[in-house]
């Protein structure tokens, strides 16, 4: 234990320099590395302001506006009884308060932006430590508060608005896409009911805010940023939070070594590999989170994985948190998906319409196996929209053409370069409803050619297999990489058989409406609210194990139909 308070003073120590230099460096302490760095902010400013007079933002341009939010927000418990008003109150003491919401974990929490990162110091500054009789404590400060009244009179609610942190059971939507007008609107309705709100979130990039501040004692000018479904456009209320450990900004890193003459470099430990120093930093976070992170709960450090990882739960956003340090590509493809989400309003909705459908009737899964992933499914709903005519989405090769000098990159041997900015991307005006799209989408798995052609959204063309294996879907940028490569025959059998079923019940219930589906009992499934109810087929196959002749001739018949 005293090893444990010993490690935790100097890491507090380390955290109370930063804060103290960042405080003088916001007072206006000049300094020729201040300069240097204000230089590069201007510079930095310049580029988001040209990408905001060109069209919308870049992944980049999102990650540095969330990032900002997050460094003047706090995360606080209230108590169970909390008065809203006199709550804001207090806060006020300590700055203007920019936004603020309330949500429901494990009891009440409150996010709170404030104007400045000063009211932010100011919070922490007046805050105390609490006492307890019976424990000890381990003395971090960190920003995630507990709100303790103290007067004897009661503390009366207000009415707080909770904001959601999960996403509706299926049969409630069914329920809420049966009551929608038309067919698009259910569409609407149901990326609405799934899609990550903005409260959610400004909680992911807190989550992330925080976790730097443990991060940020040994690795001062470290950043962590969220990737994966948080960030790329396409994230489910309630999917985990991967967060990805980015040291590129440590000072001197990209510094040019003079030719000639004196020059100064840090002395460090070198080890044989770069996972080896994913590793170690890796193991050295997760112990900071066992020992002292607040919330941070199940540390585990899977350090021989792959891709190295931290995992824990943090309980105060009630959200599953995964950490990588060395993940660069999965940074691109975030970037990637993102930019794609921007081009069209049609390719979001496709991706949460086709993956709730997936999810519904079991095609997908959270436990891994031979499920079809999300991953794999959006790179089918983007290869699809590739092969309209014209075409709703560009190819990555085409994006790659468009892209700038700034834009180049290359991952270990990797090409993963691609324009960045969505306003240079000139689409070919397809007019296609959502409706015929999706329609379109089950006649086109439902007919494919699984055993020869591989799927390719670099090239936006079917290819010839490279392996053996049921489905075959090129990485976009590993291209040696075949990211379902963990399907088996039976689940492409079932997914096969999926589409081709939705896409005969789209085909019969243009007769349908919603007028005419409504009976005593409210409004009955129609439209999308069908495709969500389970599977025909499997109810046909049910009555056959205990019928037999017609029964058979008819399941046979209604097969071949679909063909």
């Amino acid at each position: 234990m005293a090893s444990s308070i010993a490690v935790c003073r100097v890491h507090m120590s380390l955290l109370n320099k930063l804060h103290k230099i960042e405080t003088l460096l916001c007072r206006g302490v000049k300094t020729q590395h201040t300069a240097a760095a204000a230089q590069m902010k201007t510079v930095n400013k310049v580029k988001h302001d040209e990408k905001e007079k060109e069209g919308g933002k870049s992944l980049y341009d999102v990650q540095v506006e969330r990032q900002q939010q997050a460094e003047r927000s706090v995360l606080i418990s209230c108590p169970s009884r909390t008065n809203k008003e006199r709550f804001l109150k207090h806060l006020l003491k300590y700055g203007d308060i920019k936004t603020h919401f309330f949500y429901e974990s494990i009891g009440v929490y409150a996010v709170v932006e404030f104007s400045s990162k000063e009211g932010v110091a100011s919070i922490l500054e007046r805050a105390s430590i609490p006492s307890v009789s019976h424990e000890s404590m381990v003395p971090f400060k960190s920003r995630v508060l507990s709100l303790r009244n103290l007067d004897k009179i009661s503390n009366q609610q207000s009415s707080i608005q909770l904001q959601p942190q999960s996403s509706a059971s299926t049969n409630e939507l069914i329920q809420r896409l049966s009551r929608e007008k038309s067919f698009d609107q259910q569409i609407t309705s149901l990326a609405e009911s799934y899609q990550l709100t903005e409260e959610n979130t400004r909680l992911r990039f807190l989550v992330c805010s925080l976790l730097k501040d443990v991060a940020a004692p040994f690795f001062p000018e470290c950043t962590i940023k969220p990737f994966g479904s948080s960030v790329n456009g396409f994230g489910k209320m309630g999917c985990d939070l991967d967060m990805f450990l980015d040291l590129d900004g440590i000072s001197g890193r990209k510094v040019k070594q003079p030719k000639l003459g004196l020059s100064l470099e840090y002395q460090m430990k070198m080890v044989n590999t770069e996972r080896r120093v994913t590793q170690s930093i890796l193991s050295v976070i997760g112990e900071c989170l066992i020992q002292f992170g607040p919330g941070c709960e199940g540390v585990q450090k899977i350090l021989n994985a792959r891709c190295p990882l931290v995992r824990f739960n943090h309980q105060p956003s009630g959200l599953q948190c995964d950490l990588t340090a060395n993940n660069r590509v999965a940074m691109k493809s975030t970037e990637l998906l993102h930019l794609y989400s921007e081009l069209d309003p049609r390719v979001r909705q496709l991706v949460f319409t086709v993956r709730c459908w997936a999810r519904t009737h079991g095609i997908t899964s959270k436990i891994p196996g031979a499920w079809i992933t999300n991953f794999s499914l959006t790179m089918m709903v983007l290869f699809f929209l590739q092969k309209r005519s014209p075409p709703i989405i560009p190819t990555l090769d085409q994006l790659r053409d468009l892209a700038d000098p700034e834009d180049k990159c290359n991952i270990e041997g990797n090409d993963c370069t691609f324009v960045s900015i969505p306003s240079k991307i000139q689409l070919k005006g397809n007019t296609e409803t959502m409706e015929n799209l999706l329609g379109e989408f089950f006649e086109f798995y439902g007919t494919f050619s699984y055993t020869n052609m591989s799927i390719n959204i670099r090239k936006g063309k079917e290819q010839n297999k490279p392996e053996v294996s049921p489905l075959h879907i090129q990485n976009p940028f590993e291209i040696s990489l075949n990211v379902a490569k963990n399907v088996n025959a039976s689940q492409l059998e079932r997914f096969v058989s999926l589409c081709r079923e939705s896409a005969w019940l789209l085909q019969h219930a243009h007769d349908k409406s919603p007028s005419s589906l409504s009976g005593s009992g409210g409004p009955q499934p129609w439209g999308l609210a069908t495709l969500l109810q389970p599977s025909q087929i499997a109810a046909i196959k049910r009555r056959t194990r205990t019928s037999q002749g017609p029964v058979r001739q008819t399941l046979k018949s209604w097969v071949e139909s679909l063909k």
